[in-house]
């Protein structure tokens, strides 16, 4: 980076970079967590854990959504010298930095289920199709304005890869063309104009 200019992180692809770890733990951990009985047997528990994954899904996708909203009104254009941050990298470098806080609630949601069979695991599944939800928020703003969101890279380590967290003093704002992630953080189907 030269001349002043900043690595940039999509906000959407922060975001929905933890979604896939939890579903996908979350599923695992509700599929083991039907063997055993626990203490309020396979069919309380199923109930249970479907009510924690709709309360998860809603709670995750709303939350902060007024930050996230005052960040992007206040937002700038990007300079001419920032260093936007490929997809696979901003992923990659929030699962690495995440990673035993993901290993410890897929633990957390195995030993539940001796309690409550799957519920632990339906939990930690609906907080990650709540990011989903939130990330598909995010694209639906980013198409409606036309910008893509991104967030500097060093506000963001200090903020433990909270894109919204108080760290994060500003976001930047590119055309809906740039880097290599569609609006919502997803990949992109055709090759972008950078």
């Amino acid at each position: 980076m030269t001349r002043g200019g900043q690595g940039l992180a999509r906000v959407a692809v922060v975001v929905r970079a933890g979604a896939a770890p939890l579903w996908w733990l979350g599923v695992c951990a509700a599929g083991v967590g039907l063997f055993p009985a626990g203490a309020t047997g396979r069919r309380i528990g199923v109930l249970a854990g479907a009510a924690l994954f709709l309360l998860a899904a809603a709670a995750v996708s709303v939350s902060r959504r007024g930050r996230y909203t005052a960040l992007a009104a206040a937002a700038a254009r990007a300079g001419k010298h920032d260093v936007l941050q490929d997809r696979a990298v901003t992923t990659r470098t929030w699962r690495r930095t995440h990673r035993w806080w993901l290993l410890l609630a897929f633990l957390a949601a195995l030993g539940t289920a001796f309690a409550i069979p799957a519920a632990g695991g339906l939990l930690l599944a609906g907080c990650g199709a709540g990011l989903w939800l939130k990330a598909a928020w995010l694209g639906r703003r980013e198409r409606a304005d036309e910008v893509l969101l991104w967030v500097r890279v060093d506000w963001l380590r200090a903020g433990a890869g909270r894109p919204a967290g108080k760290r994060v003093k500003a976001y930047r704002t590119t055309g809906i063309r740039a880097g290599d992630a569609a609006p919502g953080g997803a990949r992109r189907k055709s090759p972008a104009l950078v």
